[in-house]
């Protein structure tokens, strides 16, 4: 079970297009891990003091109750209260010790996640960033959404896929700068090139052992875990098209992103971040391929005008370059003693609550399902409406075509008693 220090957390750490999706799923077939679809629930607690207007109001009320009333620790100790309640609901009876809380973009609070949860294990996700950008640009044009990636990195206005391109990605990176005892690098290149290979040393990261098969995802599909993953309908919209991981994503960029966009992109985010990130070679192939040699440093002006959008609309206030805090104690030892003994005897959970975890998962993939079936049927009823006005119209127009004949015939009886004239 997760304690109040958050032993037994982790949290999967990258900005959205990273392969989060395909970590998880691959992470989610190992015994004693559970872990699911993007959660974002503490970016909701996070924010309760910035309440928005509600229908029913009191909106300053509650301000003010935050602001004047609740203090700093106390709304702390609520917050890790509430989490601890929802992730070892997700544990209970499951036979897992590891809850995975994969939210793309909890970089808006990495501050938060280190006071709430010191002892969570992280690990970062990495991709090339211009993989990223030409997974969003991909990813929308499928859903119908649309991106512009000249558009959004100039626009005056905050879009928050510009957010995570640059101030989310910079931001992550600063945090994770130097080694921590409770942080693990994993790059998504890596990952997809060697799945095995990359589990295996992840999983000696977090204290357990590797268990065969657990990347080939395609082979888990009829779990109850696997269906509550697949039922929430978030993340990659392409994961269920393969069985396991493979590596036609790591290079496609070019394909997608165009060269004017590469060139934007590179010059915003600068030189350094890409050498840092490991991707020299990548940036190197932009460089050649764009004709352009990049500044080390990001565009400061796009940088600040991005952030100031960000900051009005949020009220965030983010410490400048903050970095991963050292936890004042680490402890590891008896927890993972106390992990193995749940692993080699597995006659020590209660079936009974193990089979109310199953029925919790598979209630929670039926109402995803119901809430999906609902909103297919109201876009039926409103494609039907639409239907029902065009066939309309084209009876409007139809009715005139009688007309229309008698007209072209009239005039075609004229012209012969004229002689030809009209």
């Amino acid at each position: 079970m997760i304690d109040a220090q958050g032993n037994g957390l982790v949290f999967l750490l990258c900005v959205p297009r990273s392969g989060s999706s395909l970590s998880t799923v691959m992470l989610q077939n190992h015994s004693r891990i559970f872990a699911t679809q993007e959660m974002w629930f503490l970016m909701s607690l996070v924010d309760l003091p910035k309440t928005d207007s509600r229908a029913y109001g009191g909106s300053s009320i509650m301000r003010q109750f935050y602001n004047a009333m609740v203090s700093e620790d106390v709304f702390e100790k609520a917050c890790r209260s509430f989490a601890l309640e929802i992730y070892n609901g997700f544990l209970e009876g499951s036979g897992a010790d590891f809850i995975v809380d994969k939210s793309p973009r909890y970089y808006y609070m990495l501050e938060w996640l280190d006071r709430l949860f010191p002892q969570s294990k992280r690990i970062h996700l990495q991709r090339n960033p211009l993989a990223i950008a030409a997974s969003f640009k991909k990813v929308n044009r499928h859903t119908g959404e649309g991106f512009d990636l000249t558009h959004s990195l100039q626009s005056s206005k905050l879009n928050m896929k510009s957010v995570d391109l640059t101030l989310g990605m910079l931001r992550l990176n600063d945090y994770f700068a130097e080694p921590h005892v409770n942080a693990y690098e994993l790059q998504y290149e890596q990952l997809v090139a060697r799945p095995q290979e990359e589990l295996e040393k992840l999983c000696s990261f977090l204290g357990i052992r590797y268990e065969q098969g657990m990347e080939q995802y395609g082979q888990f599909l009829d779990s109850a875990k696997s269906d509550m993953f697949y039922s929430m309908g978030v993340g990659d919209p392409f994961l269920s098209s393969h069985q396991e991981a493979h590596q036609g994503s790591v290079n496609n960029w070019k394909n997608i992103l165009e060269p004017q966009e590469v060139e934007l992109y590179c010059r915003v985010m600068g030189a350094d971040l890409f050498h840092r990130m490991g991707y020299s070679d990548q940036l190197a192939e932009a460089e050649q391929w764009t004709g352009v040699r990049y500044e080390a440093k990001p565009d400061q002006e796009v940088i600040e005008r991005i952030t100031h959008q960000l900051t009005t609309a949020t009220g965030c206030d983010w410490q400048q370059h903050y970095r991963m805090q050292p936890a004042d104690s680490l402890v590891h030892d008896s927890h993972e003693n106390r992990n193995d003994s749940v692993l080699e005897d597995p006659e020590k959970i209660d079936p009974t609550l193990a089979a109310l975890a199953t029925i919790r998962q598979l209630q929670a993939a039926l109402r995803a399902a119901d809430h999906r079936l609902e909103r297919g049927y109201s876009e039926r009823e409103r494609l039907k409406v639409q239907l029902a006005s065009a066939q309309g119209k084209i009876q409007r127009i139809k009715s005139w075509v009688p007309f229309g004949h008698q007209i072209s015939a009239w005039a075609s009886q004229r012209k012969i008693l004229r002689g030809g004239k009209s």
